[in-house]
């Protein structure tokens, strides 16, 4: 497999979980902002982020009420955006949140019995 299609995988797989990981870190954080999102991301072992897939995948979870947003002035430079999760965001991450792990592990499991051959 190219580096090029092994990057494209893992794109994917970033793809199926990012609005959980997005929700589950503003539970833990309790707001945040693109940058900072941005940032934990990386830290969490996902680096590489995009504003571009970021910012839009906010703006989208925003819309579709699973996040509060609210622009502040900025101390000292522009204004930013802040993100919460709304009790619908909170009750989102409460029912995927669990199948997703369910899917991980069940995931894995087949994964390392592939690879153990």
């Amino acid at each position: 497999m190219t580096e090029r299609t092994s990057a494209a995988r893992q794109t994917q797989w970033l793809r199926g979980v990012l609005d959980l990981v997005v929700l589950a870190l503003l539970a833990e954080d309790g707001e945040g902002y693109g940058y900072t999102l941005l940032q934990r991301l990386d830290e969490a072992g996902l680096p590489d982020m995009k504003a571009g897939t970021l910012y839009p995948l906010l703006n989208r979870l925003a819309a579709d009420g699973l996040l509060q947003a609210e622009w502040r002035a900025g101390e000292s430079g522009p204004g930013r955006k802040f993100f919460s999760l709304t009790d619908q965001g909170r009750a989102a991450l409460a029912e995927m949140g669990p199948k997703w792990i369910e899917f991980a592990r069940n995931s894995i499991t087949v994964v390392q019995r592939g690879v153990r051959k």
